[in-house]
């Protein structure tokens, strides 16, 4: 493979990951320290679109969206369950 068939192929792989809208990840993300994660101020920002896509935090394993809550306990249960209280 000569020269310019690899600056091709570089320029076509650039193409496909720059060319699209969203960047999807089929490793694990990792953020080094003191590094921050900055959001719009117009629109805002979403994490997990649906209500059946699941997080966790600190953890703990994801759940998906929880029910309202009705009473206090049923709100620190739904903090536990997210894992952002002890």
């Amino acid at each position: 493979m000569d020269e310019a068939r690899i600056r091709e192929i570089i320029r076509e792989e650039l193409a496909t990951l720059l060319g699209t809208d969203k960047f999807v990840f089929q490793k694990h993300v990792q953020l080094f320290d003191g590094r921050t994660i900055q959001t719009g101020r117009a629109t805002g920002t979403k994490i997990a679109t649906a209500a059946d896509q699941k997080l966790g935090f600190f953890g703990v394993a994801p759940v998906a969206q929880q029910s309202a809550p009705t009473t206090l306990a049923n709100v620190i249960t739904i903090l536990h369950n997210l894992g952002l209280t002890a």
